[in-house]
This record gives structure tokens, sequence and C-alpha cells, in this order.
């Protein structure tokens, strides 16, 4: 029982409780556990109580407990048999109303008394059973006990007759008979079988006491089988008298020809003439048993049409085994005819060895392939076939090797097959580049190599496998095919890899190519890069510059040109600012000395004094010397004159023109 969480015996009888999730089950009866009991029951079995002739199952349903009460009386059953009371468990079942579980207790107990010989339980318990033939033979054979213990005085239980009837009752017919024959009682033991319909059993015990009625007793069941359409078993009985045409006869009668067929194998039949044989064969050729049918004309030395015979029927075994005795030109043929019915059949595998006895060497191929016998395969088209008819074969023998990754194997079949691209192939989808270039050297020319490797690595770039790709491409000596595939995947920095290792010369071009291309897409950080790579870090500040990105472009300055390319690209910054603004940033930068030297180094006055005057009036007498100096270095002593117009900055300047025209004037009298 599935899902039981309990099973325990009721204390002291045979009764057994169980519980299925939410069934309470309890067999009455152990001997007939298919008549089960069942409750509902919400809780688990907790114990089992007897007393006070009360049975009850204790149920815990959780907050409650609840009990169950069990059938007392039937479980008093149980006491009543083992303790062999017959008369408290007819009682018993008696008070139950008649069910699945009393219907078997009325078995049991029937059965118990059956074995004791209490026929008169036995027969009350048929009778509730409803087995009225039981209980009336039951009632004849105390019957009959009764009246011999009052005619004789002796036990009647013991009395051959009732020995005998109650043998039948159990259905042992052999003792019965037994009982019979001892007794001399032959005529009630044919009697019984005849009653049963056993005639053959009737005849025989008939036979070994030598009744004077045996033969008309065999007349008679002759004649009731012959009647009766139960010619086979009247074809059999003739056979065992040795009538054999008879039975013959009979077994035609009844469709059973194979069988009258086997009576005249067996025994050598002559006695019903050619007429009797040829009836015989042709009701098994009509009855569709050809191969029978061939055998009984082979045994007739019919061979041609024996042989017909077995090939209407598809047996092939004893068609070839007769062709090679009596038709050896058509052995062949009939091995061949074997071979394609195998096939047929879906039993390929047998088939091989008859197309190769039939010579048919493609077929045989074809066959031992779709077997999956690839070694016999390979063997049979290399011993067999040649030139262009092997190929596909091959071709086939080496895709299964490849696919079972035999590629040795694989890579034998595909040369032979005359496809040593696909074994370049195999071996490059496997990472074989050693073996896929041995091929390739081997069995292609260069061009054809070439185009072959130049074509995988396109397959595989147009699946995303650059790596595999870029090998392709390396081994036919084709770099530039492997640059442009990075490119064109975007793929720079192995693009660069190849570039520097194969095109050193073009290595900065292509760096500041991609650096010009990125720019353009707006891609200025990887821009950047490329830019220095190419050692354009200029062109870098530029791009940086014209992005409104000073700070980036102040960033790479310093990092490649130092600290003056750094206050350049500020002064720019500045510059491109303006006013007291630009002024500002040089002091957030903290550039602006830097600032002012590098305006009047480029000889930018003006701005000089404007940064000075904004942001550092500490420098302002430096600016003027200096471009005091520069005027002089210039030669242009007119603009001397303006320094008189400079009003607001006279007092600051005038130890300025001191200096200048003391200057001025040593130079021209010298």
């Amino acid at each position: 029982m599935s899902y039981c969480n309990y099973v325990q015996w009721v204390p002291n009888s045979d009764v057994v409780v169980a519980q299925n999730r939410t069934n309470l089950c309890v067999w009455y009866n152990i001997n007939a556990p298919d008549k089960v009991s069942t409750h509902k029951i919400k809780g688990e079995i907790e114990e089992i109580e007897r007393s006070n002739g009360r049975t009850e199952v204790i149920v815990d349903e959780g907050i409650n407990t609840a009990s169950y009460q069990l059938e007392e009386a039937l479980i008093g059953f149980g006491t009543a048999v083992e303790d062999r009371d017959f008369k408290k468990a007819i009682q018993t079942l008696e008070e139950q109303e008649l069910n699945p579980q009393t219907e078997a207790m009325w078995g049991e107990l029937a059965q118990l008394a059956l074995d004791d010989e209490d026929l008169a339980t036995a027969e009350r318990c048929f009778a509730a059973l409803g087995n009225v033939a039981k209980a009336r033979y039951l009632r004849r054979i105390h019957k009959t006990a009764t009246g011999i213990t009052t005619n004789t005085g002796q036990d009647g239980m013991q009395h051959w007759a009732v020995r005998a009837m109650l043998a039948q009752l159990r259905g042992d017919y052999t003792r019965a008979e037994r009982v019979f024959v001892k007794q001399g009682q032959v005529g009630e033991a044919i009697e019984m079988y005849q009653t049963l319909h056993r005639w053959d059993d009737a005849i025989k015990v008939a036979e070994q006491a030598s009744h004077p009625d045996v033969d008309q007793m065999k007349s008679d069941y002759f004649g009731y089988l012959r009647d009766s359409g139960q010619e086979e078993t009247a074809a059999e009985l003739k056979a065992k008298e040795g009538d054999y045409v008879t039975a013959i006869n009979l077994y035609l009668k009844g469709g059973y020809p194979a069988r009258a067929a086997s009576i005249v194998k067996q025994h050598d039949v002559k006695a019903g003439g050619q007429q009797l044989l040829e009836r015989i064969a042709n009701d098994m050729t009509r009855a569709g048993m050809h191969e029978r049918a061939g055998e009984f004309y082979e045994m007739l030395d019919q061979l041609d049409r024996a042989l017909e015979l077995y090939l209407q029927g598809k047996a092939y075994r004893p068609a070839v085994e007769l062709a090679r005795r009596a038709f050896p030109s058509k052995v062949v043929k009939l091995e061949a005819k074997w071979g394609d019915w195998l096939v047929e059949q879906k039993r390929v595998d047998q088939a091989i060895n008859h197309y190769i006895e039939a010579g048919e060497h493609e077929k045989a191929i074809k066959a031992a392939l779709d077997s999956a016998q690839w070694a016999k395969a390979a063997q049979l088209v290399e011993d067999t076939l040649n030139g262009d008819v092997a190929k596909p074969y091959y071709v086939r023998i080496a895709n299964h090797y490849r696919d079972k990754r035999r590629y040795d194997l694989a890579e034998k079949y595909f040369v032979l097959a005359g496809k040593p691209n696909e074994a370049v192939d195999m071996y490059t989808r496997a990472n074989k580049w050693e073996a896929a270039h041995r091929v390739a050297v081997r069995f292609m020319s260069e061009n054809e190599a070439s185009m072959l490797y130049i074509n995988q690595a396109q397959e595989h770039e147009r699946k995303g496998m650059f790596g595999d790709a870029e090998r392709l491409y390396l081994t036919v000596n084709e770099p530039d095919l492997a640059i442009n595939m990075y490119k064109k995947a975007r793929k720079f920095d192995q693009m660069l890899r190849l570039v520097s290792q194969y095109r050193k010369e073009l290595l900065k071009d292509t760096n500041l190519h991609l650096a010009q291309q990125l720019e353009m897409e707006g891609s200025l950080r990887e821009a950047e890069t490329y830019y220095c790579e190419a050692g354009e870090w200029q062109s870098a500040v530029n791009m940086w510059r014209a992005n409104d990105s000073w700070d980036e472009a102040i960033r790479i300055a310093k990092f490649h040109g130092g600290t003056q390319a750094s206050q350049r690209v500020a002064y720019a910054w500045a510059l491109s600012i303006g006013g007291a603004e630009g002024s500002k940033l040089l002091t957030r930068l903290g550039l602006i000395e830097q600032a002012i030297d590098y305006a009047i180094e480029s000889g930018n006055f003006d701005h000089a004094f404007e940064l000075a005057t904004n942001s550092m009036k500490t420098k302002l007498p430096e600016v003027h010397l200096k471009h005091a100096l520069y005027l002089e270095d210039e030669e242009k002593f007119e603009e001397v004159s303006c320094w008189s117009g400079w009003r607001e900055e006279r007092e600051q300047r005038v130890s300025c023109c001191f200096l200048f025209f003391d200057s001025f004037f040593f130079n021209t009298l010298n």
C-alpha cells in the first residue's frame, strides 16, 4: 500500500489496521488482501484499543480525538477459524450482510471445511456463496457417506466411492481414476471421463483395462469428432492408430496441409499416390505456406517448382542451397535478390555478404554504410572500386570519421576522394593548424591553398572568429588582409599589432590616419591615443583646443612638451578669452608670470602690459625695459615720441625712458 504511515495487528486477532493518507484501512481477512474496508479520517492513527467486547481505532485530529469502532463479529471470525470452531464461525458470518469482506470469509471457511472433510459446513458455505452446484454435490457426498455408514457400520467417509467423489470435487481426476481402477470400477472411471468429455482419457483407461468396448468407444469418439468438425483431433487419433492416409485427408479437410505433409515425411507415406501428394502441395501453396510447400516439392523431386515456391515465400536460404545443388548458374542472381530483400526488411547488415557473393560491390558498400560498418565499407571501396566511382563513398566515409573526430582516417579518405581542401577545412575548424598546413602543402598548389585559406579566413571573419581568420591569412602570407579585417571590425589594437609586425614603415601613418578618423567620428579620447602614438601630440592639443577642451590640451602639452609647451597653451587659452577674464584664468592656473614672459618673448608687448597691469604690477618695469630694448634692437627710434603720450603710466615708465635715452645716445656717439 502506498503512502502507508501506520500498520498494526488488532490485539489477539488476525485483523490488520493501516492508514493511507486520509484513509483508515481494515483487513478482516488477511488471506484476502484485495478485500479491504476503508473509512475516511482527518488525522493520524494513535493506537488500537480493545476492551469490553469493543475494538476502537483512536485517531488524533489535532484539537480533538476521534474513535472508529471495528466490526467485532468479523474480528471474532478469525479467532473462531484459528480455533477450528466452524460452528461459531458460521454463526458469526450469518449475522453479517454479504459483502466482499464476508464473501471472502465464507470462501476461506469453505476451503478449511473441505480440508477437514466437514461436509455439512462446506455445504453451508457454498450455499451462502450461491454456488448451488457444489452445495448439492456435497449433500450428495454426505448422503452417500451416511448411507454407507448406516448399511455397513463402517466410516462412510473412508469408502472408495466417497473418496473418489471428494477427489472429483477438488478437481483431482487422476486420483479419482486411481481409486476407481483400484476397486475394479473401470466403468466408473470411464463414465467420469466421458461425462467430462475427456474421451482420450476414457479410451486410455479402457485400453489399459482391456475393456471389451474399446473399439466401439474409439469409433464413437471418431464419429463425434468428425461430425463436430474437429478434423485435427480426429486426424491425430487416426495417426496414432496408424491410418495415415485417413489422417492426411482429415488434416487437408480441416485446413492443416502442413500437418499432412509432416505425416508424409515422418512415415514416408506412399499409399495415397501422387494425386494425394499433389493435393498436399497445392493446399500448402494456397495457404501461403510457400517454404513448406517448396520443401514438399523438393521431397517429390520437383526442383523447379520447389525453387519457384521458395522464392514466392522469400525463403532465400533453402532457395540458394537448392540452387547450389541443382541450378549453379542461378546462385549469383539469387544472392542479389536475397540481399535486396534483406534491405527491404531493414536488415541491412545481413545483406552485405550476399551482395558480395553476388558481385554487387556498390550495393554491398551502400549496405555497409547504411548499417554503420564504416571500416568494412572502406575496405570494400579500396578493394573493388576505382576512380571517380569510388570518390562519393570516400567522401561519406571521411565525413563520418570527421564527425567522430578520427581526423587521421578522415584525412586519408578526403585525400582519396580528391578533396584535400575538405581535410584542410576539417583541421582548421579543429584548430589543428600544423596538420592543415601539412595537407595543403602536400596535396594542393600554392594558388589553390592560398584561395582555400583566404576563403576559410573570410568565413571565420563573417562568424566573428577573428583569431582563426588571422592565422589563416598569415599562413598564406597575407597580413594586409588580416590588418584590413581588424580595421573593418574596429579592433584597432589588433590592427596596429599586425602593422607594427609586418608594416613597420606605415605604423606612424596608420596611427595618424586612425586618429584623424576617430576625431571626425567624435571619439576624441581614442583619437588622442593614436595621435600620441604617431608622435603628433601637437595635433592632439589642437584637437582638444578646437573642441574647447583646454584642460585636456594643457594636460597633453605638459606631458609631451613640458612646462613651456603647457604655458603656451594656457597663454593661447587666455588670449582666446581676452581681458581680465584671461588674466583671471592664468592667475587660477598660476601662470601669470610665465604668460607675461611668453608675451614679451613673442613681441606682444600690449598683451604683456595688459597682463602685468591686471595681475602682476610688479612686473611692469621689466615689461617697459624689455619693450625699450626690443625697440632699440628694431631701430624704431621714431617711436620714442610715443612715450610723451603715455599719461596714465608716465610716472611708472620715467625710469625706463631715461635708461632708454642713455643707451640711445651712447650708441649714437659710438
